[in-house]
């Protein structure tokens, strides 16, 4: 709600300079009041294109009197800038916000004067000497510190559409710059990996492993070899061999030729035996 104390006048002249600003071609500038406050405007001036601003946007607050248009507002600005004619505190020294201001001129205008400042600023009649001293006499080393101050300060911050996550300002960092930083933890394996894991060891245990076997090695394997056959036992009895096998061998037969034979001499039943039988008698 305005003051008691403003005229008609004055709210007429602020509702017709909104209205105004509908029509304007503003391009980057941006200029509107607060939304509860039509006394407290606010601005946005892109640094000009060419200049030791440029890429940098530069926040500016306007606050009118209770007799604007009569009486010129009062402008800061709030982010730091190295200008001769813009100190420290964000105060401008600009005519037309002095002694040169006309109820003619809106604050689109003031606004425009100021980005024609940022291109072409007045030495003389500076608001920090020290710059303007610099920019006349080491002009390159007065633009290298302008440019660093407006990478500092007035590099607008990315504002990331969480719809489409682009960034409209300017560009982000990618993803791949912020997954290397956590990593993120390795998943569990599914259950057809574990198994193929666990399948490795027992195809290894069933490989066959062939050792070559060295000339020390071969006499123990004759040895082992020869042990498991069962041989057969032999001794030498003079020149004849006589086999000890578990096998029993057949008893040797003596054979006795018989001749005309009496009653002792084993007949079988039969009586007698022809001569030239061969009787076999086993021991």
């Amino acid at each position: 709600m305005p003051p008691s104390s403003v005229t008609s006048t004055t709210l007429k002249r602020i509702h017709r300079e909104i209205a105004d600003l509908k029509k304007e071609d503003l391009g980057n500038i941006q200029l509107s009041p607060s939304e509860d406050d039509l006394f407290r405007w606010n601005a946005t001036i892109p640094g000009p294109e060419g200049s030791v601003y440029e890429g940098g946007v530069f926040q500016v607050e306007i606050v009118l009197s209770h007799d604007y248009p009569f009486s010129a507002p009062r402008v800061t600005f709030r982010t730091r800038i190295y200008h001769m004619n813009i100190n420290d505190r964000g105060g401008i020294c600009i005519d037309i916000l002095k002694h040169n201001w006309s109820p003619a001129l809106s604050l689109f205008k003031v606004i425009l004067s100021l980005s024609s400042l940022l291109t072409d600023p007045n030495p003389r009649d500076p608001l920090v000497p020290q710059i303007a001293t610099e920019y006349v006499r080491n002009r390159m080393q007065h633009d290298r510190e302008a440019r660093r101050w407006t990478e500092l300060y007035a590099r607008p911050t990315p504002v990331i559409d969480k719809g489409k996550g682009k960034a409209t300002a300017s560009p982000a960092p990618s993803s791949s710059s912020s997954a290397a930083a956590f990593p993120a933890l390795p998943s569990r394996p599914a259950a057809s990996t574990r198994a193929s894991r666990t399948a490795i060891p027992a195809v290894a245990e069933t490989e066959t492993i062939t050792i070559d076997d060295s000339d020390d090695e071969a006499p123990v394997r004759s040895r082992r070899a020869a042990a498991t056959r069962v041989p057969k036992r032999k001794r030498e009895v003079g020149a004849a061999d006589i086999d000890l096998s578990d096998e029993p061998a057949e008893r040797p037969t003596r054979r006795r030729r018989g001749g005309g034979g009496g009653a002792g001499s084993g007949a079988s039943s039969s009586g007698r035996t022809d001569p030239g039988e061969v009787i076999v008698i086993e021991d």
